[in-house]
């Protein structure tokens, strides 16, 4: 083995060794070593004159959503932080609304709070290709305050096409916002979380948004709690 290959596997080790005592350090007792299904790649899709939210694929409905000006957050976007992973995946993870760094990027969860859903997905034996990750709203709100109330009437309709197409067998809301908007409820995310609820007809875990649990480090132990649930569910 040369120098340079074996330091190279010295690193890749040494990072896998620094995530599990990430994990172990959560309270996550293993990682789970079931097999998991294929993903199917996303087909790119020709340019349609159908609105947004009659697209008949995630990625027609993506390039149809890209002037979108429904509502005053496109006047300050970057992106459309649309969605990511796979369109045929048996579980889907609805956060908030875009951050700075996915604003930049257009794709969701890539800052800190999406680095720790990694970790999470990781220890549930899930990858991002294998599941479907969005938000509430597709573009940023101006200092990633809380989206309001005709952002997300506005977004509403491409979130509830997004998942129709989908068609997953399980859905986690991460965070209020989410929890209560597919809910349709005002309850707190403290009284959501940990309790399965249902979205037309599908089964929905609420669990904490990851860039809580990096405020507060106690809450990580509640939502994998959850997360053993989900799998349950899965398996």
């Amino acid at each position: 083995m040369s120098d340079e290959l074996y330091h190279k596997c010295h690193e890749a080790i040494s990072q896998g060794r620094a995530i599990l005592e990430d994990l172990q350090q959560w309270g996550f007792e293993s990682i789970i070593t079931s097999p998991q299904e294929e993903p199917v790649p996303m087909a790119i899709q020709p340019d349609s004159d159908l609105p947004p939210e009659n697209s008949k694929t995630l990625a027609e409905m993506e390039i149809n959503l890209k002037n979108c000006c429904l509502c005053p957050l496109s006047k300050q976007r970057k992106n459309i932080v649309f969605g990511a992973g796979n369109p045929q995946a048996r579980l889907v993870l609805v956060g908030e609304a875009p951050g700075r760094e996915e604003d930049q990027q257009g794709i969701p969860f890539v800052g800190e709070a999406g680095k720790l859903l990694d970790k999470i997905l990781l220890a549930m034996n899930l990858s991002r290709e294998e599941v479907y990750i969005c938000n509430v709203l597709k573009c940023r709100p101006p200092g990633n305050r809380d989206p309001q109330a005709d952002e997300i009437a506005a977004c509403e309709p491409f979130l509830k096409q997004q998942l129709a197409l989908i068609q997953p067998e399980l859905i986690i809301t991460l965070g209020r916002f989410a929890a209560q908007e597919l809910l349709k409820t005002t309850a707190p995310i403290s009284k959501l979380r940990g309790k399965w609820h249902e979205y037309e007809g599908i089964p929905l875990m609420p669990t904490f948004h990851p860039a809580y649990l990096l405020r507060n480090p106690s809450g990580k132990r509640p939502v994998w709690e959850d997360m053993k649930k989900v799998m349950q569910r899965l398996n």
